[in-house]
């Protein structure tokens, strides 16, 4: 059977080669790698309009919602925190939309730091804007540049304990985190203070939000999961 197709979602940025500097459409190595690594066959998808992605959709065996900026505010109805980050309109409306048809017609979805984000934010949930500002620390970004190693705690009933089991050691670095949860999104990993690092939709094969960076460590088992459902819905048991 051929290898599940796993569209990533990417930037639009500015990018040069040679003499030429166009807009490019932007995503990172490591996604690419560890989606191959894990049995997918990875394409960069960039943000196209709303009314196109069903279309889109219908292509692809699994998506993952690529890290990035902020999710826009203004899409769960707050005011922008003094750190959040200038928002990109034209990701956020695909994004959402992408995370909405895949949670609809249960196609296998795998978020990633701000990916997380966007399948809360597409189904109704909000985010805090500002995580230290709840736990009273700032140890989920103690660095601004390298990722932190964290022990989360893991529900073994979840599709994400179904890979991980009841414990992982993860890397992370989020400024960013859950508030209410949206429809049929349920808590399913959690840090030492009790904050949400992971969240699932409740009754779908594989609709997985994390807030750590699996595709910067050794840990490959939730890329293999993601790649195992898409090749569930290949071969029409998904």
């Amino acid at each position: 059977m051929p290898r599940p197709l796993i569209g990533i979602t990417s930037y639009l940025e500015p990018a040069r080669w040679g003499s030429w500097v166009r807009e490019a459409a932007v995503v990172a190595t490591p996604y690419l790698r560890e989606v191959h690594r894990a049995g997918g066959l990875p394409v960069a998808v960039p943000p196209t309009h709303p009314r196109w992605v069903p279309d889109l959709a219908g292509g692809f065996d699994g998506f993952l919602l690529a890290d990035g900026a902020h999710v826009d505010p203004a899409l769960y109805g707050a005011r922008p925190h003094p750190r959040t980050e200038d928002p990109d309109a034209r990701r956020d409306a695909f994004e959402i939309s992408l995370a909405q048809i895949a949670v609809d017609e249960g196609i296998p979805v795998l978020g990633i730091g701000r990916g997380a984000h966007v399948l809360n934010v597409a189904t109704g949930g909000t985010l805090v804007q500002y995580l230290p500002e709840t736990t009273g620390h700032d140890g989920h970004a103690a660095d601004p540049v390298k990722l932190s190693s964290a022990d989360v705690s893991v529900s073994v009933t979840s599709v994400l304990g179904q890979a991980l089991g009841d414990r992982a050691t993860v890397l992370e670095s989020h400024t960013q985190g859950f508030n209410r949860l949206g429809e049929r999104i349920v808590p399913v990993a959690w840090a030492e203070d009790h904050s949400v690092e992971a969240v699932e939709v409740a009754g779908h094969p594989f609709a997985v939000g994390v807030q750590w960076h699996p595709e910067e460590g050794d840990d490959r088992r939730v890329f293999k999961a993601l790649v195992a459902a898409a090749a569930r819905r290949r071969g029409g048991d998904g």
